[in-house]
């Protein structure tokens, strides 16, 4: 693919990494291309990073013909750039893709692009531990008329930020309600897309949590008001006896890449891992009866954050103490060493610049 390069001639001082936080400070550079119907993506191109301009008819300010990804570059120890399952990404980007209806990019031409844009944007890497730079690709429909339709025109963007923890709490144990009134998603809706819609519709449940002191929402399954399905951000696991449940995936949870790499470590290791419908009323009664040992979310901004209080309608249920259990720890310590390089990698899921 032809990528047109415009670098900045002013570049921005680089940030202390210490004062990160997530996705506030943005790199010099973005990506964008464009397509329309018949034509095909076109235009590929790095240019300065700087405010969109779209028309006020765009479909995805009317219709929210919008979806997006989360990835990270890693800097090692040696000073290399990586990434972390950067192909898992494009497949996701692609299934979201084609549920909304926008155009789909190669396998291939996303990793291109993907790689070019890093390179470019590589010194921006910060090396401070737990730091990382997160990078967002994303994908509007841009049809300037108004009317719901197939997409015709879309614009596919790549935006980079250098970030330290996602939680202000870092790898300490967050507090999580369970929702139980507002759903997420429901089967054969958009649930396993990466599409804004979801996210702006969780915003109301996660406004209740949080005045009343929780990290994030806990969501149900949309039809039976029954299921445990996932984080607002993340995927969710438990530890019940000596089995790990997650949720099985069954179309309205988003399959998360970590989720999928903390199931093929744990398998690998030997530890029982059952995908499978879980009941708020099983989680209840592991709580109360003292089975439940460990909870822990996973997703790429978080990568894995404990969870030490679980508060369903309004009772409060504190797991493993409030404190970090035995196996979320050791997942965190297995893919953060993977993916800054400090472990080796025996699955092949790094992706070196």
């Amino acid at each position: 693919m032809q990528i047109q390069y415009q670098l900045t001639k002013t570049p921005k001082a680089k940030p202390d990494p210490s004062t990160l936080g997530f996705g506030k400070i943005f790199t010099d550079h973005m990506f964008l291309m464009n397509y329309t119907m018949g034509k095909g993506w076109y235009d590929a191109r790095i240019v300065p990073f700087e405010n969109l301009s779209i028309h006020p008819a765009s479909t995805v300010l009317h219709y929210g013909s919008e979806i997006f990804e989360g990835l990270k570059a890693y800097r090692r120890a040696d000073g290399s750039v990586q990434l972390f399952r950067p192909i898992e990404n494009i497949r996701r980007m692609n299934n979201s893709a084609e549920r909304l209806c926008l155009p789909q990019i190669p396998e291939e031409d996303l990793l291109e692009v993907l790689t070019a844009f890093v390179r470019t944007e590589q010194d921006w890497t910060p090396n401070a531990p737990g730091t990382s730079l997160y990078l967002r690709p994303f994908m509007f429909g841009n049809d300037e008329s108004l009317g719901v339709h197939t997409v015709h025109n879309a614009i596919f963007a790549i935006i980079a930020s250098p970030v330290g923890s996602y939680y202000p709490e870092g790898i300490n144990p967050v507090r999580i309600m369970i929702e139980d009134a507002d759903v997420r998603a429901v089967r054969g809706g958009t649930g396993y897309a990466k599409c804004g819609g979801n996210y702006a519709a969780s915003n109301r449940a996660g406004e209740r949590a949080a005045q009343k002191g929780y990290s994030q929402v806990l969501w149900l399954d949309g039809v039976e008001r029954k299921y445990i399905e996932e984080v607002g951000a993340m995927n969710v696991m438990f530890r019940i006896g000596d089995e790990i449940v997650t949720p099985k995936l069954t179309g309205s949870i988003l399959p998360g890449i970590t989720r999928k790499s903390c199931i093929e470590i744990l398998q690998k290791e030997g530890y029982k891992v059952s995908e499978r419908l879980l009941s708020v009323e099983e989680l209840s009664n592991a709580m109360k009866d003292g089975t439940l040992k460990e909870a822990w979310g996973c997703g790429t901004a978080a990568v894995v954050s404990p969870i030490g209080e679980l508060c369903y309608k309004d009772h409060k249920y504190i797991v493993n103490g409030g404190k970090i259990g035995e196996i979320t720890q050791h997942l965190y310590d297995t893919l953060t060493g993977i993916q800054w390089g400090n472990l080796p990698d025996t699955f092949g899921w790094t992706y070196k610049i």
